[in-house]
């Protein structure tokens, strides 16, 4: 049963076209990743289905409640992690999550159950008397996630809630989805880091340009690039002339660089192995080591748009 349908959804700023005629569902109880780069048009979209952005034409149903005709209803059953921080700097971290909760009527005992609930979901039960002035960016975002649970929303949306953070603040985010998903919410979860939607989805939308141009489950994109492979390579120095080469041959597809890797994405490695090594060996390349991946949603949006989602 879907929890969410995006009918036709369409916003413009002045001539621009942000979100283009957007169809989307949402099934209840799953963790849906909405996958794109950065102006993709994922942070509208959110703000759309939010009630905080108006929609120039289509419809947007949360439990066959339209957001045009009950906005306030909707926004009820809604937790919303946005990308900007949402926290006032100066009040205690229980502060911040009371102010959040009393918004949504939260009064008494139930109050202070759900902000000391909400506190240690994303453990920092020992910073509530602290400000979020003084804690570390990833502190702040899992702030930001209490005073969006602290509802017990139908519906939970995570707009690049890993942005800028560190390591073990973004596993512990990541981790923190599982746990709200295993206990029945809904998760919508938007960011442009393909690694991050792959782990803890159960289906994927992946946006470009306004629109969805591929959804399903990871093995099911997966599957619609299973006739295009990586060759990874790593050497001691890289030489620009042989990148140049590599990129010029008709059946590269694309070739990254980072630090010491080489990342060259053909149709089959098999086939264009070979080739790959002669180019190496030409540009006295000397390889440390090799090995071929399969396909991932990185390689899919490059087949689908010619770029890479961090272009």
């Amino acid at each position: 049963m879907p929890i969410l349908e995006v009918d036709q959804v369409v916003k413009r700023y002045g001539n621009k076209l942000s979100v283009d005629h957007l169809n989307l569902s949402v099934n209840k109880g799953e963790i849906f990743g909405l996958l794109g780069p950065n102006g993709a048009g994922k942070s509208t979209t959110i703000s759309m289905i939010a009630g905080l952005l108006k929609m120039d034409q289509g419809e947007i149903r949360l439990d066959g409640i339209s957001v045009k005709e009950r906005p306030l209803e909707v926004k009820r059953k809604i937790g919303l992690v946005p990308q900007d921080l949402a926290l006032y700097e100066t009040m205690t971290a229980a502060d911040n999550v009371t102010f959040f909760a009393r918004l949504y009527g939260l009064r008494g005992k139930l109050l202070k159950e759900r902000v000391q609930e909400s506190l240690e979901f994303v453990g920092l039960q020992d910073k509530a008397k602290e400000v979020p002035s003084t804690f570390s960016g990833g502190m702040k975002r899992r702030l930001n996630i209490a005073c969006a649970i602290m509802h017990r929303p139908d519906l939970i949306i995570m707009d690049e809630p890993t942005v800028g953070i560190d390591p073990q603040s973004r596993n512990h985010i990541l981790e923190s989805v599982r746990t709200l998903n295993n206990m029945g919410s809904t998760i919508i979860y938007t960011s442009h880091y393909m690694e991050e939607v792959a782990a803890i989805s159960h289906r994927v939308a992946i946006m470009d340009q306004g629109h969805i141009i591929a959804c399903g489950t990871e093995k099911e994109l997966r599957e619609r690039v299973a006739s295009t492979e990586k060759i990874v390579l790593t050497t001691s120095v890289i030489n620009p002339s042989a990148i140049e080469e590599m990129k010029l041959h008709p059946r590269v597809k694309n070739v990254e660089v980072a630090d010491d890797t080489i990342t060259i994405t053909v149709p089959s490695a098999q086939q264009d192995m070979q080739d790959m090594l002669f180019i190496c060996n030409k540009h006295d390349l000397a390889i440390q080591s090799l090995q071929v991946e399969e396909p991932d949603l990185e390689t899919l949006f490059l087949n689908l748009t010619g770029r890479t989602l961090r272009d």
